[in-house]
């Protein structure tokens, strides 16, 4: 059986994006994009890329946060801050995940 990779998308945060959401309910948070990275033990794990205003919530916060209105299994293991203008976006303003995936995976290496 071959998974697409929206599909394994899908799997990692729910199709209807609950995990950002609920990031973005925080007022400081301006933007924010799930995405999974590869892991030894679990396969894939969740990862947060956040835009926030300047004295936004840090990383404990969000965690917090996530830790209150997120399954364990959905909740990212780590926040990486980015500008809201550093997240790469299609040309209709989607959030461009596969670019974020890519970054971590250039890191990695």
């Amino acid at each position: 059986m071959r998974v697409s990779p929206r599909g394994r998308r899908e799997r990692l945060s729910g199709r209807d994006r609950a995990g950002e959401r609920v990031l973005l309910t925080h007022p400081q948070v301006i933007d924010a994009a799930l995405v999974k990275v590869a892991d030894l033990r679990w396969g894939e794990r969740p990862v947060a890329f956040v835009a926030r205003h300047v004295g936004g919530p840090n990383a404990d916060a969000l965690m917090q946060l996530c830790r209150e209105h997120m399954a364990k299994y959905k909740r990212p293991r780590e926040i990486r801050f980015i500008a809201s203008e550093d997240f790469p976006r299609s040309t209709s303003g989607k959030i461009q995940r596969h670019v974020l995936e890519t970054w971590i995976e250039r890191e990695a290496n």
